[in-house]
This record gives structure tokens, C-alpha cells and sequence, in this order.
């Protein structure tokens, strides 16, 4: 004897070994004709493989999607860590009365623009001047500080820094915000772009 039971698109085969295939029902015979490799009393499914499938692919796009966002935050530290190392370096070079080495966190491009007030400079020998003009002495130099950094990266190569800038001196403490947007160049990150506002 043997039963036969269909419930939701599946076939629950229960058959003793050696029986023909001519008893089971004839739409399961002509499917098991077709399909030679599915075994006798073994569950029959239309589709029986899709969850796994999807399954998989589900997980193998999460594994790949965490190591895609692994690396790019990596290599966003490195980005953020190299845009902060430019910044003291110029805060280091200042404090110490050396304007040029200041200046070595720009690019020396002729496309290199400062912006500040009414006024735009282009180019950086255009900025060493001005600064050289405007901070002749260190008393005028004073001690800088910059603070309140946010860095947002745009690019594999760009980065912009939103920031505010401070200066000690003996009869007053000029300060502002500043908006630079930082290159990577052959010589390294780069300011290419800066604009700086007084309070």
C-alpha cells in the first residue's frame, strides 16, 4: 500500500521499495520521467532550491557590502588624518615666524585662490605676498590656533575643511572661520582653494 498526500504545491511520496513508477499518480510519473536524478520517495517541490539560492546571494552581497564599507572607511581615515597633518603643519610653521613653511600647505599653482573679505587673490605667490605684508613681525604673527575642524571628504583626491582659526596676541585676539578645500597633488594634500572671514 501506499498514500498519497499533495499539499501546497508539494508531494509527499511514501512507497515501498521496487514499486513501478506506473503506480504513482500520473502528473508525478510524467515528472519523474523528466527528471530522472530526483530519487523515489524523496519530497518533490517546485522551487524547492530558489530559497537557498536567494539565500546566498543575500548573504554574499552582505559580505561584500561590509568589506566595500570597511575599506572606504579606512581609506577615508587616512584621507581626514593627511588633511589634519597639513593644518599643524601650518599651525607649527606659523607659531614659529616661519611664513614660507606656512605657506607650504598650499599648492604652488598660479590657480591657487584666497579669498578673503572683499578681496581675492590668485595664485600662491599672490598669497606669500599678502601675508608677508599683513604679518611682518611676530608680534603681528602672534599664536595661531585652529579649531572646531570639520572635514568632509568629496573625492578619492578632495576634501573640504569647514574650521575656525584664533590668534594670541599681546593687545588683541583676531579670529574668524575659514572654508579650504585641499587637493592631492604630487607633493601631497594641497590647499588649492581658501576662504577666510574675520569676526
Amino acid at each position: 500500500m501506499k498514500t498519497w498526500r499533495r499539499q501546497s504545491r508539494a508531494w509527499y511520496i511514501a512507497a515501498t521499495d521496487g514499486e513501478s513508477e506506473s503506480n504513482y499518480p500520473p502528473a508525478l510519473n510524467i515528472r519523474l520521467q523528466r527528471e530522472p536524478l530526483l530519487k523515489r520517495g524523496s519530497l518533490v517541490r517546485h522551487g524547492m532550491f530558489r530559497p537557498f539560492l536567494v539565500t546566498a546571494i543575500v548573504v554574499c552581497t552582505g559580505v561584500t557590502f561590509q568589506t566595500f564599507a570597511s575599506a572606504q572607511s579606512i581609506h577615508n581615515a587616512k584621507i581626514e588624518a593627511a588633511v589634519r597633518a597639513v593644518l599643524e603643519a601650518q599651525r607649527d610653521a606659523w607659531n614659529r615666524g616661519d611664513i614660507e613653511g606656512y605657506m607650504d600647505g598650499y599648492a604652488r599653482s598660479s590657480d591657487t585662490v584666497f579669498v578673503s573679505g572683499d578681496n581675492v587673490m590668485r595664485g600662491w605667490q599672490s598669497v606669500l605676498d599678502r601675508y608677508k605684508k599683513s604679518y611682518n613681525s611676530r608680534d603681528k604673527m602672534g599664536v595661531l590656533t585652529f579649531s572646531d575642524l570639520e572635514i568632509t571628504i568629496i573625492g578619492k583626491d578632495a576634501a573640504v575643511v569647514l574650521g575656525r582659526w584664533h590668534l594670541q596676541r599681546a593687545n588683541d585676539e583676531p579670529h574668524g572661520r575659514f572654508t579650504l578645500i585641499l587637493r592631492q597633488t604630487k607633493q601631497g594634500w594641497k590647499i588649492i582653494h581658501d576662504h577666510t572671514s574675520s569676526a
